[in-house]
Formats: C-alpha cells, structure tokens, sequence
C-alpha cells in the first residue's frame, strides 16, 4: 500500500470524508500534519502545493489535491491502483 500523507486540521468536515474514502478503500494508516496546531506546517503545504485548502493529499510522491480531487480518482477508477503502487 502506497504512504499516505495528508495535511488537515482537527474541524475540517472534507478530512473526515477524505479520510473515510480512504479507510474505505483499505489504507489503515493515514499521516496526518496538522496545520492547526503547527502553523509552520501551513506555510509548508501552500509552498509545496500551491494551495491554502484543507484537506491537501498525497499518496506516494503525487500530490493528489484536496477531497473533490481524491473522490474524482475514485469515481474514474484510478484511486485503487494509486494506492497499491
């Protein structure tokens, strides 16, 4: 199973859907930065994604964007074998 990493805060309704998409498709462990509690972390991801949206995903080395990107990959059929490469 590929790592997943994704950046989201503790309120954010998108990471939970996110997060449960995922659980749902088998991965069990999700790293999780937390840009509410390490501000620093924030400024990281707009640097690295050029976005100030939670929920920032990546899995592997590709950044897959926030829930509506992720849940896109799912409904093509593409999240499945992202995950297992």
């Amino acid at each position: 199973m590929a790592k997943v990493i994704m950046y989201t805060t503790g309120f954010c309704p998108y990471c939970k859907m996110a997060e449960s998409l995922l659980r749902a498709k088998g991965v069990d462990h999700i790293e999780k930065i937390r840009i509410d509690l390490e501000p620093a972390q924030r400024i990281e991801m707009m640097n690295k994604t050029g976005r100030r949206t939670v929920p920032q995903i990546y899995i592997g080395e590709r950044h897959v964007g926030g829930y509506d990107d992720l849940a896109q990959l799912d409904h093509k059929g593409e999240l499945s074998q992202l995950l297992v490469n």
